[in-house]
């Protein structure tokens, strides 16, 4: 046992970034106790500002705020007859850690997911006939309707200043915006931000082409705003340190500059940092939570008492505690039996890299999310995916996020290193666009996240195992979205084009970064048999235990996850002042 034991709180938080900060607001201003325990360093927002430099080598390349892998390493294998091994670098992904979490490095980008992503079950019964999909696909149906959920997408849209073009209000299609996103109930808070060069003439094209693109949604702030707590953000000045870094400008949306300025005013809120919690602490009946566990910064163990736990930290991280604190029954692929680990989906991106000797993008002067991106090719949006046997979809959009020279795009051919590179750069540094894909990812019987029964961390608990590879259907999308993707590129007539496509015996490779989009592991359900949360994430084991985060869903949709993180956590933050302080118990009967 603990030799230390804190004060008793009424909320204990595990994670602080944008669910842990949500829900320690809301919570919070209910009156409640609330202490937050973040296993990282503390990340004020004063310490990146300007002038104070953004530099690649130490964020993009060295990954300066990002979760380092002896923090946070899991064990990674593509079937469950193979030997895991552990990853020793970032590459497909890379968490955050610290406060702020990966609210704090990432992009920018805010989109939803459209009516059919959340009822994507419904569709595919619907569209596709029995037996046509991977028998070993699953699937689901997120546990609340577009209607329940949007006001929640609306307000996290608010306390983001979402910046763009509004496409359907209240029912209404609206020019340049997404014909296809669902209804909202209010305009977007700012307009978009500005076009750049390619943004232009990928519309163009696109546009002529049949498609409806739309300016990138964008949490980077076109212009000053004050969201609904009361913090400020200031106007996104275009410096293109976005991904992987936080804004030297306040002018990217994230926890620090959001919410927890107004939180940590507040009596009844504190937060620990370099706290790393080892397990959620269960009374001797397993129904209910007491409080939390901690490596303090003294490597001492320390108890938190509390009377309800969010658990709140990045998917993976979530994932494992509950596998390591006996909330739920871990996930068996053979029997299908257990909750704990199913349906873990990563996703995949693609795209042609177009090379222009007489234009100049000016890649230096642009935000991280600045882009145009169309959702014409998504379930539901197109007719293809039943007659050619997949299910699913893409964004496809040309994006210019970044600047930075390390990494610069250059023409095949040209040497990666020395002299020859330097002249490459010469040459070629600006006079590049990319058009790219964002995908979705289905969820499969084999695909899934357990305990390793080998690899242990530095306090010697398993590490998570992922077991995950690519399957025929994503494949088959890849390779229908790399003609789309190639027919817009050969509109647009480069000089040079390079390409980088998933081909059908592709395997997922670790190595190289993709995105931070993994979902999946603790998804949340209609029934305690295939699910481990219910509609308002709320364990079904451990009632007052509740885990908002990426890990709820069922699959991956070709949006960006952050939107519907905010707005479950939103959604759950509300029944829990609503409904579970006056009756503490399981708020879905199962």
């Amino acid at each position: 046992m603990p030799n230390i034991t804190n004060d008793d709180v009424d909320v204990v938080i595990v994670g602080l970034g944008w669910a842990g900060s949500l829900m320690a607001i809301e919570l919070a201003r209910e009156g409640l106790k609330v202490r937050a325990l973040e296993r990282g360093p503390d990340r004020p927002p004063e310490d990146f500002a300007y002038p104070k430099p953004a530099d690649q080598y130490a964020y993009n390349t060295r990954n300066k705020v990002f979760a380092t892998p002896r923090e946070a390493a899991l064990t990674v294998r593509y079937t469950r007859e193979e030997t895991a091994l552990p990853t020793r670098k970032w590459g497909a992904f890379a968490p955050g850690t610290g406060v702020g979490g990966s609210g704090l490095h990432w992009t920018g980008v805010l989109i939803r997911p459209t009516p059919t992503d959340i009822k994507l079950k419904t569709y595919a019964d619907q569209a596709y006939k029995k037996g046509q999909l991977d028998a070993d696909m699953r699937i689901k149906d997120f546990p609340f309707t577009w209607d329940e959920i949007e006001p929640h997408f609306d307000f996290f849209d608010k306390v983001c200043g979402l910046s763009g073009n509004t496409g359907n209000l209240r029912g209404e299609l609206q020019p340049g915006g997404d014909p296809f996103e669902g209804p909202r109930s209010s305009p977007y808070p700012l307009p978009a931000l500005k076009d750049t060069l390619n943004n232009s003439m990928f519309k163009d094209v696109a546009t002529r082409l049949g498609y409806h693109p739309f300016p990138n949604p964008s949490a980077n702030v076109s212009q000053a705003w004050t969201n609904p707590y009361g913090a400020q953000l200031a106007p996104c000045n275009y410096c293109g340190y976005c991904s992987k870094y936080p804004c030297l400008n306040y002018s990217k949306a994230s926890p620090q500059t959001t919410i927890l300025d107004v939180v940590k005013r507040m009596p009844n809120f504190d937060y620990k940092v370099n706290a790393n919690v080892i397990r959620v602490d269960l009374h001797a009946d397993k129904k209910t939570a007491k409080g939390v566990t901690y490596i303090d910064e003294q490597q001492r163990e320390v108890f938190q008492p509390a009377k309800i736990v969010i658990l709140s930290s990045f998917q993976f991280a979530n994932v494992r505690l509950m596998l390591l604190s006996g909330i739920g029954k871990p996930y068996d692929p053979i029997s299908e039996t257990g909750t704990i680990g199913r349906n873990y989906a990563f996703l995949s991106n693609g795209g042609a890299t177009l090379f222009f000797k007489d234009k100049h993008f000016n890649p230096f002067a642009t935000a991280g999310a600045t882009g145009e991106m169309f959702n014409d090719i998504s379930p539901g949006n197109f007719q293809d995916g039943p007659k050619l046997g997949f299910i699913g979809g893409a964004k496809i959009h040309s994006s210019q996020a970044t600047g930075t020279p390390i990494g610069a795009a250059l023409p095949p051919g040209t040497p990666q290193w020395g002299k020859g590179w330097k002249e490459g750069m010469v040459d070629w540094y600006g006079h590049s666009m990319g058009v790219s894909i964002t995908t979705t990812c289905m969820s499969y019987r084999g695909h899934y996240l357990d305990l390793d029964p080998t690899y242990k961390d530095p306090w010697g608990q398993p590490l998570l195992r992922m077991t995950f590879n690519w399957r025929e259907n994503e494949l088959k999308l890849q390779r229908y979205l790399r003609e789309i993707v190639l027919k817009i590129a050969g509109e647009l007539k480069p000089d040079a084009i390079s390409e980088n496509f998933l081909k059908m015996d592709s395997n997922w490779d670790i190595t190289k970064y993709v995105s931070t989009h993994n979902v999946g592991g603790a998804i949340m359900g209609t029934s305690p048999h295939d699910s481990a949360l219910n509609r308002y994430l709320q364990s079904w084991d451990v009632h007052n235990v509740f885990v908002p985060g990426g890990n709820a869903f069922p699959q991956n949709f070709q949006a960006n996850p952050t939107a519907t993180i905010g707005a479950i956590t939103l959604f759950a933050a509300e029944a829990i002042k609503k409904q579970y302080l006056k009756n503490p118990g399981p708020l879905v009967q199962a």
